[in-house]
C-alpha cells in the first residue's frame, strides 16, 4: 500500500481494500520482511512438528499458527493452548466448547487430532499461511489508520458469527459493535460480562449482519464513529476480561474448574 493511501480518511481506504483484500495482502507481504521471514520459518519447520508438545516449544511456528486463527493474545497462555489441543473439541467439558468462542473451537478442531499431524496436510499449511498473511496485513493497517484493521477483520469474520456471545468473545468484533452502539470501550471493558450483555442486547440487531452489504455498512459506520470520537490506542482486552474477569461462575476461570 502506498503512503498516499495511508493519508486518506479511513472510509475511502476501507472501500479501496475491501473490494479485493487478497490483492492488498499480497502487495503487503511482498514488501514486509518480517512476515516473509515468519512464513519461511513456518513452511520449513512446521512439517516436522508431530505433537502438541513440539508445537508449544516452537515459538515461531506457534505464533504464526495462533495469528492465523486470530489468537495471538494466547501466545503467552500455554495452559490454554495446550488444553485446546489435547481435549476433544466436541466434548461438553472441553475448554473449547465451554468458552463458546468460535476461534478457539476452530483452532481446537484443527489441532486436537495429531494422527496424522495437522501440518502433514497441504491444505492446512496453505490455509494457515493465507490466514496469517491476512492477519499481519490487517494489523499493519490498524497501526497506520486506527480502526481500519478492525473494520476489515469485522467484514471478513462477521459472516460466521450468529450470536451476541460469539461477537463478545472476540475483542476486535466487540470493539466494532460496542463503538457503533455508542459505548466507550475503556469504560465498557470495566464492566462484568453480564452487565455488558444487558447493555449491548437492546442496541445490537443481528439482522444488520445478515448480508455482506449490511456488514460493510456497519463497518463504515464504525469508521465514521471513530472519525468523530477517536479512541486511544490501547492493548487489546485480555482473555479474562472478555469472559468476565470477576469472581462469578460466568468468568473464564470457571472453565478450568
Amino acid at each position: 500500500m502506498s503512503s498516499s493511501l495511508f493519508a486518506m480518511p479511513a472510509i475511502p481506504q476501507y472501500l479501496g481494500v475491501v473490494k479485493d483484500e487478497p490483492k492488498a495482502v499480497s502487495q503487503f507481504v511482498a514488501t514486509d520482511p518480517q512476515t516473509k521471514q515468519n512464513l519461511a520459518a513456518f513452511n520449513s519447520q512446521a512439517p516436522g512438528i508431530t505433537s502438541p508438545q513440539q508445537l508449544l516449544k516452537n515459538y515461531r511456528v506457534l505464533n504464526v499458527v495462533l495469528g492465523a486463527f486470530g489468537l495471538s493474545s494466547l501466545a503467552g497462555q500455554t495452559a490454554v493452548v495446550k488444553d485446546l489441543m489435547t481435549q476433544s473439541p466436541t466434548s461438553p467439558t472441553s475448554l473449547a466448547v465451554k468458552s463458546g468462542n468460535p476461534a478457539w473451537q476452530s483452532f481446537a478442531k484443527t489441532f486436537s487430532n495429531w494422527t496424522p499431524a495437522p501440518f502433514s496436510s497441504a491444505g492446512t499449511m496453505s490455509a494457515i499461511s493465507k490466514n496469517y498473511m491476512t492477519a499481519q496485513f490487517e494489523t499493519s493497517e490498524q497501526s497506520q489508520t486506527p480502526g481500519l484493521g478492525n473494520a476489515l477483520y469485522f467484514t471478513r469474520t462477521m459472516t460466521s458469527q450468529t450470536t451476541l456471545p460469539q461477537i463478545m468473545s472476540d475483542p476486535k468484533l466487540l470493539n466494532v459493535v460496542e463503538t457503533v452502539a455508542g459505548f466507550n470501550p475503556t469504560q465498557f471493558g470495566a464492566l462484568d460480562y453480564n452487565q455488558q450483555v444487558r447493555l449491548l442486547k437492546p442496541r445490537v440487531d443481528l439482522k444488520d449482519f445478515s448480508t455482506p452489504d449490511g456488514i460493510r455498512r456497519y463497518a463504515q459506520q464504525y469508521l465514521a464513529t471513530l472519525q468523530i470520537a477517536p479512541q486511544p490506542t490501547t492493548t487489546p482486552a485480555s482473555t479474562l476480561s472478555l469472559f468476565g474477569a470477576d469472581s462469578t461462575t460466568k468468568g473464564i476461570l470457571a472453565l478450568f474448574a
